[in-house]
């Protein structure tokens, strides 16, 4: 980021919070670990004043209190000499800031961020996936009619322009007996591939449902399959990714091991530097975009792979896209296809498998403004430095 176009004088006016709501485009069902998700989404946004414009974007962990420190601080002082957000303002702050740095730049924040890069004037493409695929068939006793469901599922998210598919699989580890749900998944699997043909690429991501033996038997099974990565199959583990590695590289087997979300190892960052871990995933809104950005450029130093998790937070989806630009190795955008009350997307497109990103200034996402001031006034709040001084 360019801290040289910050002006002196820019200062934080106003901070407002709100809750918004909306659906997913269809049920999710349980994964590995949980139960059913549910359709119902909701996003908690902060519209930033600053020098009289606005900015808007995901915002955790901001309360009254916090925000009250920063109104009346100039915007300058809230990045360090690089060009990043400190620290401390990045889980409430760094997406408003970005959207409202890009508009009044008139740059989409891809722009921003992309450093030394190179990037012409047309929107950014960026490969994404379909993650919706989750055990939406526990209802079927018939392995067919499970196969053939998700396969509608899929067949769905393909009619929209996706091409490649994150699968869920680990029925085995707690929603059904093991043997039969590992055999659910190696047959949804398949039966997913079909709908995917064989230039999509498909994930499979366990919750780690499964332990090293498992994940073997089910990687045997799927040797057919374009298999692209196989994601926290168990909870990180130095020896058993190793182990996991060999045995593939002795199969010729070329399967990637992606990991990351959730409660992540700690040293799963210097494990991926030893070669044992090929794509990491931490959140796309905790940690965050800064985080990432910095966090990419060292992977992308070792030759590693960025895949940002943004699953249920319908702002995330389409903000890491952006991330692209700064990320060299940057593998897909995660998408969940969520419509969320007064947050306009339209300037977005799937197409082939890939997410088109908009050269609208900032993070080229619409709000609506009143349905905000409403939410505002009904449910979150507000800080105004003129009546805070």
């Amino acid at each position: 980021m360019n801290i040289a176009v910050i002006q002196a004088d820019w200062k934080v006016e106003k901070i407002e919070f709100a809750k918004l709501t909306g659906e997913r485009a269809r049920n999710a069902g349980a994964n590995g670990r949980i139960g059913i998700h549910g359709k119902s989404c909701t996003v908690d946004i902060a519209r930033i004043t600053i020098d009289g414009q606005s900015g808007y974007g995901s915002s955790i962990h901001m309360t009254p209190e916090w925000a009250e420190n920063i109104i009346g601080r100039r915007l300058l002082d809230l990045f360090d000499e690089r060009g990043r957000l400190h620290e401390a303002y990045r889980l409430q702050l760094e997406y408003p800031v970005f959207d409202w740095l890009g508009k009044r730049e008139g740059k989409p924040v891809y722009q921003l961020v992309s450093g030394a890069r190179t990037l012409s004037g047309a929107p950014l493409v960026v490969p994404c996936y379909d993650t919706s695929l989750y055990f939406d068939d526990l209802h079927l006793p018939d392995e067919r009619a499970a196969v053939a469901l998700m396969q509608e599922e899929a067949m769905q998210g393909y009619a929209k322009g996706q091409r490649h598919f994150k699968i869920k699989v680990g029925r085995g580890g707690r929603h059904m007996p093991l043997w039969e749900g590992t055999k659910r998944d190696i047959a949804i699997v398949h039966g997913i591939s079909e709908v995917a043909g064989p230039a999509g690429k498909i994930m499979i991501d366990a919750n780690n449902a499964y332990n090293l033996n498992l994940t073997k038997e089910v990687l045997a099974a799927l040797a057919d399959v374009n298999l692209y990565w196989v994601e926290e199959a168990f909870h990180e583990d130095e020896a058993l990714y190793e182990d996991l590695k060999e045995w593939l590289r002795q199969r010729g087997q070329n399967v990637l091991i992606a990991d990351g979300e959730g409660l992540a190892a700690p040293h799963l960052v210097e494990w991926a530097i030893r070669g044992r871990v090929d794509v990491l995933q931490y959140d796309i809104i905790w940690p965050g975009f800064t985080h990432w950005m910095e966090l990419g450029e060292k992977l992308d130093a070792h030759g590693l792979r960025s895949a940002p998790h943004c699953y249920g937070n319908a702002y995330g989806i389409y903000a890491s896209g952006h991330l692209a630009a700064a990320v060299r190795n940057f593998e897909f955008v995660e998408y969940d296809d969520i419509t969320i009350e007064g947050m306009d997307v339209s300037g977005y497109r799937i197409e082939n498998g890939e997410i088109h990103i908009p050269a609208t200034p900032g993070f080229g996402i619409g709000f609506d403004d009143e349905l905000v001031t409403y939410l505002v006034g009904r449910s979150g709040w507000s800080l105004d430095a003129e009546k805070i001084l």
